[in-house]
């Protein structure tokens, strides 16, 4: 009974994905209009990323079906963390150990990934659902032509291994990866030139640095910290032609919760282009209003029946 149960609720999910009859994709054909895009400019058109690929209730984080279903609901960047198992395959986890988000325990990298087949991933609840553990092949495949990746690379994780995903799957059209300080981001620089970075950056010492080292500025996409953006700090990432991200993943989602949404109104309307959230439904809703408000188009993001 147990067994028949697990099925019907897999089944149902199934049936919950691809009964939806629109996605909200981000597609680019070239990489010239990729990166164009990300440019900021007196009329940018915003994009909420998804922290995760946007949990929620029977859809776990860093998961295929999980960012599908966030695009049935608005186009999105999707933030996602990738770490490495015991025989060097590349997959999709957030934490070192698998006890929190699966229905097994101890460290991913104890475990090949065959091994780690035998698990199920949990949701944010704690409820057991139907889906695996994937690799970033898998999900580098299924995002093409549907969403823009930030790609969070865990501690002990090879940048260059990242980077040669990318370039197999030919996904440096819709890739971003994520470097947390100015040796990391010099690091994936000098590896992939071509390749838009998220690099910490809070103004113009960050950013000079950076370039100091060889991270061109082109290529740089700024995440500008989890406070509300300081006037000073946009103006110059404007001036510079920097795109910011905005995280709101803590205080301001909780305060949001508490005091009303228009903060993401607010933050995007100070500059910013990208938010990241753990609240990316809401975020997305402020988002349109500003759309609508500056009526911006944008003829790379699109509603598709499916």
């Amino acid at each position: 009974m147990k067994k028949n149960g697990f099925l019907l609720v897999a089944l149902f999910h199934v049936f919950l994905i691809f009964s939806q009859d629109t996605w909200h994709i981000i597609d680019f054909k070239k990489n010239s209009d990729f990166k164009s895009f990300f440019r900021a400019k007196e009329n940018f058109y915003p994009l909420v990323s998804a922290h995760r690929g946007g949990p929620t209730t029977n859809f776990p984080e860093n998961c295929i079906a999980t960012f599908t279903n966030t695009i049935q609901y608005n186009p999105a960047i999707i933030e996602t963390d990738i770490a490495m198992t015991k025989d060097s395959v590349l997959v999709m986890m957030h934490d070192n150990t698998i006890d929190r988000t699966t229905t097994g325990t101890g460290n991913i990298s104890n475990y090949t990934y065959q091994e780690l087949q035998k698990f199920s991933l949990k949701d944010n609840q704690g409820n057991v659902t139907p889906y695996k553990i994937e690799t970033l092949d898998e999900v580098l495949t299924w995002g093409k032509g549907k969403v823009v990746y930030t790609l969070d690379v865990k501690r002990g994780v090879p940048f260059k291994l990242v980077i040669d995903a990318v370039r197999k799957n030919k996904a440096e059209n819709y890739s971003i990866i994520i470097t947390y300080n100015a040796n990391q981001a010099a690091e994936v620089a000098s590896l992939a030139p071509d390749v838009l970075l998220s690099v910490s950056a809070r103004g113009k010492e960050d950013v000079e640095r950076l370039e100091s080292m060889g991270v061109k500025v082109e290529n740089m996409v700024a995440f500008i910290g989890t406070s509300f953006p300081k006037s000073e700090t946009m103006d110059y990432m404007k001036k510079r032609g920097i795109t910011c991200i905005s995280g709101t993943m803590g205080n301001i989602d909780k305060s949001a919760l508490v005091n009303g949404d228009k903060v993401y109104f607010d933050i995007v309307n100070s500059g910013v282009m990208i938010i990241s959230s753990d609240r990316p439904i809401e975020v997305a809703k402020q988002m349109d209003i500003y759309i609508k408000k500056k009526n911006l188009k944008s003829s790379f993001i699109k509603k598709v029946k499916k």
